[in-house]
């Protein structure tokens, strides 16, 4: 089944900074080859749900293995059997309706 998920990874006792985490992230999210998409507080992530699930594991396992003694992980899911939508279908529905 293809899952959108909207993912937010909070590494926690680290210090202010958790960029240098998040790239790891996203490393990981491009090498499942799994279409992302970084935003200011998270990243949208679309793919079969075992993937998707698998490399947000994996984000954890590596964060863990930088030193990361926590981690607070926020998903959204969503999956439609009706038809094929992209993340980029999603926005392109919704600008195209501005004008």
């Amino acid at each position: 089944m293809k899952v959108l998920a909207d993912v937010c990874v909070v590494p926690m006792g680290v210090g202010v900074s958790v960029s240098k985490y998040i790239v790891e992230c996203e490393k990981i999210f491009a090498a499942a080859g799994l279409s992302h998409q970084l935003h200011a507080y998270g990243t949208n992530v679309e793919g079969d749900w075992d993937e998707v699930m698998a490399a947000i594991k994996k984000c954890h396992e590596v964060i863990h293995g930088m030193g990361a003694p926590r981690i607070g992980t926020t998903i959204r899911l969503g999956t439609r059997i009706d038809r094929e939508q992209s993340m980029q279908d999603k926005i392109d529905s919704v600008t195209s309706k501005m004008g």
